[in-house]
């Protein structure tokens, strides 16, 4: 399977975490139904910055990607919640022992 992966990371407004965390669900869900990703993983750092690894199964379907207006409220919220953000990395995948899963929440 050919895939691509971005890596974003996000430096959070003290007492904002929770919302970044809800809305980034919510946009995510929606980037997974209606743009065609391959799906995403939050993580937060032990210095408490979050990243977010996402795939695609290419830059073209990424880059065509387009949200319909149900989610712009989280995606508000979501910007809200953030202090700074990091440029995205494109990762190219050299070796793949991940395994995969179905959705899973804490």
């Amino acid at each position: 399977m050919q895939m691509i992966v971005y890596l974003y990371r996000w430096k959070i407004k003290a007492g904002k975490e929770l919302q970044f965390e809800e809305n980034w669900s919510i946009v995510t869900e929606a980037i997974l139904d209606q743009c065609g990703s391959y799906g995403s993983r939050l993580h937060r750092s032990a210095q408490g910055e979050y990243l977010g690894y996402a795939q695609w199964p290419d830059q073209l379907t990424r880059e065509k990607c387009e949200l319909d207006a149900s989610v712009q409220d989280a995606r508000v919220l979501m910007r809200d919640a953030i202090e700074f953000s990091y440029e995205d990395d494109l990762l190219e995948i050299r070796s793949d022992y991940l395994v995969h899963q179905l959705h899973v929440s804490p």
